[in-house]
């Protein structure tokens, strides 16, 4: 049986959208959780930007004692030696796949859609942007690392062997350890995708300097039209 779609916060452009971010919350948050990084990115007219701000689904979380809360897959702990909620991180990807799916109903080129996620959204949207069958405009990974990291080779899609990634992670995150996400930056390197690494002197958040380097990138990745 399919899951339900998941429900969204959608922030539009002051123009018809002419491309997507689909931007994904950590544990325990919800989609309203980087509404306020909108304005902050000061972005110009064009690119005509639609913001989908999906809610993760509310579930027991095995590292925090069981306690529900909205997260995008269980999680048993931060270790690459853990093991994974293989079923939750896929049920999480077709979610998100279905997001894309739908941007493209309403008329986004698949090129112009980007996904992007905190911590373990920033995971779902590594997992689910390197297996998407149509080329992707970019993938933004914060504070993040890649989950089921030995299925990457075996699975990983052609159409997005060379998609733009930046990575970005504060050298003080005591949630999600600086050596997680170099793995990741590294594991994606050797397999030769084309990933922009950036650190900063933050814990597990996001900084002034981040969001500027961050607003470089989308201009970078979803050029302006028109």
């Amino acid at each position: 049986m399919k899951n339900p779609a998941l429900q969204t916060v959608e922030v539009e452009p002051s123009r018809p959208a002419d491309a997507a971010v689909v931007l994904m919350h950590g544990l325990g948050a919800d989609g309203h959780d980087f509404e306020s990084l909108v304005p902050q990115l000061h972005l110009p007219e064009s690119p005509a930007i639609r913001w989908v701000f999906p809610h993760a689904p509310v579930r027991p979380v095995t590292l925090n004692g069981g306690m529900r809360m909205r997260a995008w897959y269980d999680v048993l702990a931060i270790d690459r030696e853990a093991a994974e909620d293989e079923a939750g991180v896929r049920d999480a990807r077709d979610g998100i796949q279905d997001l894309v799916s739908r941007e493209r109903e309403r008329g986004i080129a698949a090129d112009r859609i980007v996904l992007a996620g905190f911590s373990q959204g920033g995971a779902v949207a590594l997992f689910t942007a390197l297996r998407a069958p149509e080329r992707l405009a970019g993938v933004l990974a914060l504070s993040t690392y890649m989950p089921l990291a030995s299925k990457l080779e075996g699975e990983a899609h052609p159409a997005n062997a060379a998609v733009p990634i930046l990575m970005a992670h504060g050298t003080f995150d005591p949630v999600v350890p600086l050596f997680l996400g170099e793995g990741t930056s590294r594991l994606l390197r050797e397999r030769g995708y084309d990933v922009d690494w950036r650190t900063y002197p933050m814990p597990h958040s996001l900084c002034a300097e981040e969001v500027h380097d961050m607003r470089d990138w989308l201009l970078r990745v979803l050029p302006a039209r028109g």
